[in-house]
């Protein structure tokens, strides 16, 4: 498996992998796959491959220490980068399908609804994760506080499960963000009983 993961080939591969959500979403956006509320539809979505992407980040290290298939790390930035741009799409669509932009209208439901000011807290904690997702930048920040600045994954995580479950909540349907949960929390777990 290691010969593999090391391949040439894999890193393509796997952004070809990474980016087959968004190639779906956009073809059934254009064909009328989304259902008879498109925009709900597509923000969902968005919203489901975000959180589906930083469990895969958050898998990388224990699945890595597991089997010790070495070559996993090699992806882990390209599959936080992945997550960043789901979940810059999911904001970007809120803000632009559920309100069209205005920020006033913009500012206002954000401070109004919890589930999406802590869905917007942590997109800007992605932020900074994303803007230093490069080699320069590693070596401008030094290797230690660049670890140190991406263990913010480990607070993006539960953030991000607090906003799906909360916004599932409105709607009595527990099931899928308990399931993230225990995905979510077993990851942490596994990373706390590893350290």
């Amino acid at each position: 498996m290691n010969r593999w993961l090391l391949h040439p080939l894999a890193k393509p591969v796997v952004w070809l992998l990474l980016g087959l959500p968004a190639a779906s979403l956009v073809w059934a956006a254009l064909y009328g796959g989304l259902g008879p509320n498109p925009a709900e539809a597509l923000i969902r979505s968005l919203g489901d491959w975000t959180l589906r992407g930083l469990c895969l980040t958050l898998a990388i290290t224990p699945l890595r220490q597991l089997t010790g298939w070495s070559g996993l790390a090699r992806f882990r930035r390209n599959v936080g980068v992945a997550t960043f741009v789901y979940a810059t799409l999911h904001w970007s669509a809120y803000a632009w399908l559920d309100m069209e932009w205005a920020l006033d209208a913009l500012l206002k439901d954000i401070g109004k609804r919890p589930f999406i000011l802590v869905g917007t807290a942590a997109w800007l904690a992605l932020l900074p994760l994303a803007a230093t997702s490069f080699n320069a930048a590693v070596r401008w920040l030094g290797g230690r506080a660049w670890r140190d600045l991406h263990k913010l994954t480990y607070v993006i995580g539960p953030v991000a499960l607090l906003h799906f479950w909360w916004m599932r909540a409105g709607k009595n349907n527990l099931l899928e963000p308990a399931i993230y949960a225990l995905v979510i929390g077993g990851l942490l777990a596994a990373r706390r009983w590893r350290a």
